[in-house]
């Protein structure tokens, strides 16, 4: 009797303490309700488009789920990023779920949580899903590429795709996971008390981690170097709201301790929020940068708008300006380290900010604080706000080998003292406007502040150091070059000549080329990396030329994510294309208060001539306008007409047009691409789209475009499909 009873204890104890399913496999439509170990397996599973369709859901309590490096991919081989579609997993209404070793790619988004409460995700790669096909080029920048965080009251930022997605999610734990190749990393709305340490978010096109009404929250050790778009060495920086972190709409009391955010958009991207901006209230306050690298940025190493905030003891070099901080109030800027910046700090309407003990390098101007003559008409925030620049002390800070060390203007009650000064051309600009600067020292109070108790990452900072400078961020259609393919890449498309300069890079290995079209290559046709190569134009009527190079070497990944063994041939690859098409442009006023294109039939009144404001003969059609067209007479409102005619050689072509607000486009008298209803892209993004075209000869072409006020922009490029 004992001996069964001894028995039957033990058989009940073995099933309270085991996994409840081991070596379980994955389905499509699955609900996890318990604790499970899975083989290690790759599914290829679509997802609904439909967020609410997930592939996999969980729900319950006190789950632990041990992936073992399984594998969901949505995407097929050869599919583009912008196409990928769906939800992989859903965890939901839980608490206390664990999830290990899952490996997710292919999707819209990999991970969501939604009402979780002590999540943990641990040592997870969500690599290679969405991304957005982008459209800028190193000749130009295009303006569909920028993106739009301000809303995300209704989840809108689900629009640019994310590998994880938190929503209302308490003590998320996030350690040792991984995503590259994506859009988005990690994106946090309504979540507090997380701590996200040791994880590396690089190479995305879009943003690092991002915060949305969430508090509390810990950043620690994380790598989101390379979250960026929008840039070309040497020809524009702007950044297009790319962030290796970005914090908006009342995120507070959050810190951020010795991250590498560097060769970002913005390093760190931080605003107030809509709220704050219509009632005066709130901001993104009381959140502290502590010990971090915000190094390359294209734009702000550190953007901190209409808030109070911390920073202390960060890393900004070469950024186009170190520190933005618009509107902030009774913020600590101390023991920085600023190099090579354009401008180290900028604060424009700074209201009582204490700035101190930073060191300043070789920055071409070191502090800037201004204000301008007025105020937005339409911002409620500069009419319920002290929005004076005013009050700031700068003390005891070192400014060496600067042009200019302090420049104010509109600035009142501005407190120097204690400063060094070594190599300084001039140490003070101030403008008639600005009163009050005082240097009798007024005894304030140093700022200290305790580091946060978080068990230390090695090889966080100083990752990107063989990488320093901006001139390492290389743009591709879908994103940062992430250096572990082969890549040739121009070194001068600014330049008009003939004459185009290539680095040749990639891992350690053999390259030659294999095909050559419209150029003749004037340097060696074969030899390793990392190489240069020179080639020079062939006279043509247009602009269509290939460079093929094959590759023999070490391991690749390609920029969807599939590996390449080492030792096997890869071809990577060199094209532009450029067909000229004689345009004739002509710019005509609209008052949509009287005849409204958009609505009517036609785009003039009836029995009404129209004369153009201003006309233009040009081979293409690129153009962006802030407040409205200037010709004879300037309009808010107006039609764009443009007419060409062109010659191409027989093939599939790919049409692209980015506008703002309406458009039409016809070919051969065809209407192929009918966008004349601005209702439907209710986002600050201009839309873009791309269309197939089968071309052979000689093509008339036909756009119309019209811009209701405001920002407008009309761009149409061709493409050679290969």
């Amino acid at each position: 009797m004992i001996k069964r009873t001894v028995i039957l204890w033990l058989a009940i104890m073995s099933c309270l303490i085991a996994p409840a399913q081991k070596d379980a496999r994955l389905r499509k439509g699955m609900t996890i309700t318990q604790s499970t170990r899975f083989r290690t397996v790759t599914y290829y599973l679509q997802a609904d488009s439909s967020f609410n369709s997930p592939l996999i859901r969980i729900q319950g309590n006190d789950i632990v789920l041990d992936f073992a490096n399984t594998m969901l991919q949505g995407n097929k081989t050869g599919q583009s990023p912008d196409t990928y579609a769906g939800l992989a997993v859903l965890v939901e209404n839980s608490r206390r779920v664990t999830i290990k070793n899952l490996r997710v790619r292919g999707y819209k988004v990999a991970l969501m949580a939604r009402q979780v409460d002590e999540l943990v995700l641990e040592n997870c790669d969500f690599s290679y899903n969405y991304r957005q096909h982008l459209n800028s080029t190193p000749e130009k920048e295009d303006l569909s590429d920028w993106m739009s965080y301000h809303q995300n009251e209704k989840d809108e930022w689900l629009r640019y795709g994310a590998a994880i997605y938190l929503k209302n999610c308490t003590q998320p734990v996030i350690r040792q996971c991984r995503v590259t190749g994506g859009q988005n990393a990690l994106m946090m709305s309504n979540c507090n008390k997380a701590e996200v340490t040791g994880n590396d978010f690089s190479f995305n096109s879009g943003i690092g981690i991002g915060l949305y009404r969430s508090s509390y929250n810990l950043f620690a050790y994380n790598q989101v170097n390379f979250n960026v778009r929008g840039y070309s060495h040497g020809v524009y920086n702007r950044g297009q709201d790319s962030a290796g972190f970005l914090v908006y709409e009342q995120s507070s009391n959050n810190v951020f301790y010795k991250n590498s955010a560097t060769h970002s958009g913005d390093g760190f991207f931080l605003w107030a929020g809509q709220s704050t901006m219509d009632n005066g209230q709130g901001g993104c306050n009381d959140n502290l940068l502590l010990e971090n690298d915000f190094s390359y940025a294209p734009t702000n190493g550190i953007e901190v708008t209409f808030s109070r905030n911390n920073i202390v003891g960060n890393r900004v070099f070469e950024c186009d300006h170190g520190i933005w901080g618009g509107y902030s109030y009774d913020s600590y800027i101390a023991r920085n380290q600023f190099r090579d910046n354009r401008i180290a700090i900028a604060i424009e309407h700074g209201l009582q900010n204490n700035i101190q003990y930073n060191l300043f390098n070789q920055d071409r101007e070191a502090i800037r604080l201004w204000a301008r003559a007025s105020q937005p008409a339409d911002w409620a925030y500069a009419k319920l706000r002290d929005t004076r620049s005013a009050g700031n002390r700068i003390w005891k800070n070192s400014f060496n080998r600067t042009s200019l060390a302090v420049n104010l203007a509109r600035t009142d009650s501005t407190w120097l003292f204690a400063n060094t000064y070594g190599e300084v051309a001039s140490w003070l600009k101030q403008d008639s406007l600005t009163t009050r600067t005082d240097s009798i020292p007024d005894d304030p109070e140093a700022f200290t502040v305790a580091a946060p108790d978080v068990k230390p990452v090695t090889g966080v900072w100083g990752t990107q150091s063989r990488r320093a400078g901006r001139q390492h961020i290389r743009m591709t259609e879908w994103g940062p070059y992430d250096y572990r393919r082969p890549l040739i890449w121009r070194t001068n498309p600014a330049d008009k000549g003939d004459t185009l300069r290539f680095d040749l890079l990639g891992p350690k290995g053999k390259w030659k080329v294999k095909q050559v079209k419209g150029l003749r290559i004037l340097t060696a046709r074969q030899g390793t990396f990392p190489a240069t190569m020179t080639a020079v134009r062939l006279p043509a009527a247009g602009i269509d030329e290939e460079i093929i190079l094959e590759y023999k070497g070490g391991k690749v990944i390609t920029e969807t994510g599939e590996d390449v063994a080492a030792g096997k041939t890869f071809s990577f690859s060199y094209r532009y294309f450029f067909q000229p098409v004689a345009w004739q442009v002509r710019w005509y006023c609209v008052d949509t208060a009287r005849f409204n294109p958009i609505r009517e039939e036609g785009l003039f009144p009836p029995n009404v001539r129209m004369r153009p404001v201003k006309t233009e003969a040009t081979d293409q059609l690129n153009y962006a306008w802030w407040g409205g067209i200037k010709g004879e007479e300037s309009c808010v409102q107006f039609l764009t007409l443009a007419e060409g005619e062109g010659r191409f050689a027989a093939g599939s072509y790919e049409l692209a047009v980015t506008w703002d607000d309406a458009v039409r486009v016809y070919v051969d008298d065809k209407l192929v691409l009918d966008e004349w209803n601005p209702a439907l892209y209710k986002f600050d993004e201009s839309p873009n789209r791309r269309i197939k075209l089968q071309l052979n000869g000689l093509h008339k072409f036909r756009v119309e475009h019209i811009e209701l006020g405001g920002f407008a922009t009309l761009s149409l490029r061709f493409h050679r499909l290969y």
